[in-house]
């Protein structure tokens, strides 16, 4: 049943009067989130997708919340009832007893120890808050002052203890328990979880790809009808929020998350060492000014008073002079919407570190045409020989030089990780012992083993990687190891493998409880985990030991997002554009264990989308100007003819269509190619007659340079007559313009796609994921689940690119230079509203003509 609002047509809250597809869109949100469903949603670029998500949501949340409210109140006027009326019945234990409201006496007395629980509840909510704030810092500084005394009070090293410089101090690894599950990897820790037991309300976790799609999120809400009575709290990394002007100095990620660590490490520190008298004090070190529990409180309160986006947050920061990085965090338990990157939320670990608890929750992913490579890419890993080769020498320094200082536990690991390291190392036949970019490899080409074939040729079978793990987490000695105490990149990325290859896909139970030197080999036999991931070794020619690299390749993400889609109460995948949708239900959801009956879908048809069919104009184009064939397979594209063709095609469009020419191609080195063709017959210097010519560069840094070029020529050529009548870009698919660029208005008048950008099926990651495919899927009539995967890949890549109409009042046209568009597999997984609209002309003559209308009608109309 859907909310009524008695003072607006919709019975959603909204801005102004919704279109049709925003009312539909938000209920058919609002029933999938009442249902606990999975919902697939696809609504197109300017039809109001982030308004209609933010009032959808927030209104089944501000209903949800109401009916608690009234639940609570009925639960506790029955309770007090109860109170002022004596039981009918002196024998309440009997079955059949009833009281005198007329219950029987077990539903009473299931309603009174309800009560009871909740009053039980919140004592020890309040209790939690009093040790949270007046015992944490105190039970944190005895710890680390009683793991001092410990360390200090080894006799055998007092000696070496007063030789060494107060400065090495800090690279000293503290006796290491590994039978102690309790100890924390810092002092932080601790506060965190005290933390974190504050009771979460009902929220919302929305997610998407970058920070300004999140600010950009936030600026809807704000101006939205929920934006003044939302407890939000945007969450982002420390690169983003920190306010410590010394530490952004650093700009790498990981050089601040390193530093942030060290400052508070150095704050309980300080702590312990003004507790302890008749000890030589450490010289003081740097802790940072804006890690202060009041101030964040006090932040935590400012944020969820008034919805703020990062850059606002940090400003307060900086007014506050507290920390927005861990000041956010505080807000979480009761924001009711909580702003945050993919990466924070579909990974376990940082969801973990950021306090955030998805139970019974709702989840929304926005911009989640990426999804599934988004998964396999953070739970990945790849580590080069030069990489292994400098952690194995900054580790065997490392022990030499703190040799006496060192507990037996810590050195039996710290040769565990040097051995391995020599054995990685070895595997792609290298020797730790020399300079790994002077040793070449024999070998070429990529190799694929099995988890069991890379532990047993590598001779690492009989380690226990569980504990190895969990001691390179909890001793911290990957920051001891270079003598900034900052994280050494190359060890970071081994742990990083080393994590992988101890299983984090949640399947298999961890075996850390294990005798030490037990072999993992029975572990790692099942067909189970060898099913999830794949190991590569690459060898590149000419190639060297550093050059070569180790890779772990998730292959089922599904394995990681099943424990959000089965913690949480519903979970929404939203896009612009989210076809072909069977990537979504088969590699995601089906393998992640959902019910089919619990998905839903909802996408945008022709009469739903608010662009006008007059707008656009898709054309399907079969042959060129000269009757040449259009199809751009790996063994036609590369014909001079092939080239030529495309060249005549744009120079004819270049002729009709005003401002900016979008085209793209399938990868960089074809679209180098083609421009030097067409620079060597002539037809690059027809082309920029008409229009100016622009070359998407490589370098991310220099594409607002380049997009800032191209809008300044359109706008310069559209207010002067000359003959130049626009700008071209020539942008390849999947690189840095293909999504996320406002081609809107004069930028994209006209969208070109050049062939169909199959992936590299030569890539061993990609035949190793069709592999996996073929042996897993269940094969329905039709092609094979690794052809549907081409297939998709390439559609999702195309779909990404050719949304070229932004607005309402936008138009465009898009033309796909390829036959094979119009075969009905293909021509299906097209988005709807576009497919809908779009013409399929064998021969270019009525294609063009067609064009020219379309262009001529629309230059009249402005």
């Amino acid at each position: 049943q859907l909310p009524q609002n008695p003072r607006s047509p919709s019975p959603f809250p909204f801005p102004y009067r919704p279109y049709p597809i925003q009312e539909r869109f938000m209920a058919a949100l609002y029933a999938a989130l009442q249902a606990g469903q999975v919902g697939i949603f696809e609504s197109p670029t300017g039809t109001g997708k982030s308004l209609s998500l933010i009032c959808g949501a927030l209104t089944w949340l501000r209903d949800f919340e109401e009916k608690k409210k009234q639940e609570e109140a009925r639960l506790l006027a029955l309770e007090d009832k109860e109170e002022k009326q004596p039981l009918a019945s002196d024998e309440p234990g009997r079955p059949d007893s009833k009281g005198s409201s007329g219950e029987p006496d077990w539903i009473t007395a299931f309603v009174q120890k309800k009560e009871e629980q909740d009053m039980v509840n919140k004592l020890k909510v309040k209790k939690c808050y009093n040790r949270r704030y007046h015992g944490s810092e105190e039970d944190e500084t005895k710890r680390l002052l009683q793991l001092s005394k410990e360390a200090l009070s080894e006799g055998a090293g007092a000696e070496v203890l007063e030789q060494l410089d107060h400065n090495e101090e800090e690279l000293i690894l503290a006796e290491y328990e590994s039978d102690e599950e309790k100890k924390v990897a810092s002092g932080l820790e601790e506060d965190d979880d005290d933390d974190l037991e504050e009771e979460h309300v009902t929220k919302i976790y929305y997610c998407s790809r970058t920070h300004s799609q999140l600010s950009q999120f936030v600026h809807e809400v704000q101006k939205s009808p929920f934006g003044k009575d939302t407890r939000l709290v945007s969450l982002g990394s420390r690169q983003n929020l920190c306010v410590n002007e010394e530490v952004r100095r650093l700009g790498a990620l990981q050089l601040i998350n390193d530093r942030c660590t060290e400052m508070q490490k150095n704050k309980h520190e300080k702590k312990s060492g003004e507790e302890t008298e008749g000890k030589k004090r450490r010289v003081s070190r740097a802790t940072c000014p804006f890690y202060s529990y009041e101030q964040m409180q006090f932040l935590r309160d400012e944020v969820l008073v008034e919805v703020k986006d990062i850059e606002q947050l940090v400003a307060l920061g900086r007014e506050t002079k507290a920390c927005p990085y861990y000041g956010s965090r505080y807000a979480i338990p009761a924001a009711q919407l909580v702003v945050l990157p993919y990466q924070m939320l579909l990974h376990e670990a940082t969801r973990s570190a950021a306090g955030i608890k998805l139970k019974d929750q709702v989840v929304i992913i926005d911009e989640a045409h990426n999804l599934i490579d988004t998964i396999t890419c953070i739970h990945s890993a790849e580590v080069s020989g030069s990489q292994l080769c400098c952690a194995h020498s900054q580790l065997q320094q490392y022990m030499e030089r703190y040799r006496k200082r060192l507990k037996a536990k810590n050195l039996m690991y710290i040769k565990q990780i040097l051995y391995l390291l020599e054995r990685f190392v070895a595997m792609l036949g290298g020797n730790v012992n020399q300079n790994p970019s002077c040793q070449a490899v024999s070998q070429t080409g990529t190799v694929l083993k099995s988890i069991n074939d890379f532990l047993f040729q590598s001779q690492i079978d009989n380690i226990n990687l569980f504990k190895v793990q969990r001691y390179c987490e909890r001793s911290l000695i990957s920051r001891k190891v270079l003598p900034s105490g900052f994280m050494a990149h190359s060890l970071q990325m081994l742990l990083h493998t080393a994590q992988h290859l101890v299983l984090r896909a949640g399947d298999l139970p961890d075996c850390s409880g294990q005798e030490e030197g037990e072999s993992l080999t029975s572990m790692f036999v099942t067909d189970n985990f060898q099913s999830h991931f794949s190991l590569y070794f690459f060898f590149l020619s000419p190639g060297t030991v550093a050059q070569s690299s180790l890779k772990f390749l998730l292959l089922n993400p599904a394995v990681h997002f099943a424990k959000v889609v089965k913690e949480c109460r519903a979970v929404i995948i939203a896009g612009g554009t989210m076809q072909p949708v069977a990537d979504f239900r088969e590699q995601l959801l089906s393998c992640a264990g959902v019910d089919p009956a619990r998905v839903v879908e909802f996408s945008c048809g022709e009469r739903d989308t608010v662009i006008p069919p007059e707008n656009i104009l898709p054309i399907i184009l079969c042959s060129g100007p000269s009757n040449q064939q259009l199809e751009f397979t790996y063994q036609t594209r590369d014909l001079p003819q092939m080239m030529d063709e495309t060249g005549r095609i744009l120079c004819n469009l270049c002729n009709v269509v005003p401002g900016g020419v979008v085209c793209f191609f399938p990868s960089y080195d074809y679209e180098k190619q083609v421009h030097a063709h067409w620079e060597k017959t002539g037809l690059l210097t027809r082309l920029a007659a008409k229009k100016k010519i622009f070359q998407e560069p490589k370098k991310a840094n220099q594409v607002e340079q380049v997009l800032a070029e191209y809008a300044k020529c359109i706008k310069r050529c559209s207010q002067s007559a000359g003959q130049m009548t626009g700008a071209l870009l020539l942008s390849v698919v999947g690189g840095k313009m293909s999504e996320g660029i406002n081609f809107s208005d004069d930028l994209g008048r006209c969208v070109i796609m050049v062939g169909m950008p199959y992936p590299n099926i030569k890539s061993p990651e990609l035949q190793e994921k069709m592999t996996w495919l073929d042996k897993t899927m269940p094969r329905a009539a039709g092609p094979a689940p690794s052809r549907v995967l081409i297939e998709n890949l390439c559609m999702k890549a195309v779909n990404q690119s050719i949304e070229a109409i932004r607005h309402q009042k936008d138009f465009a046209s898009i033309l796909l230079l390829d036959h094979r568009y119009a075969r009905p597999a293909i021509f299906s997984k097209l988005p709807q509203w576009i497919r809908e609209r779009t013409q399929v002309k064998p021969a270019f003559g009525a294609a063009f003509a067609e064009l020219r209308k379309f262009h001529r009608g629309k230059s009249d109309a402005l």
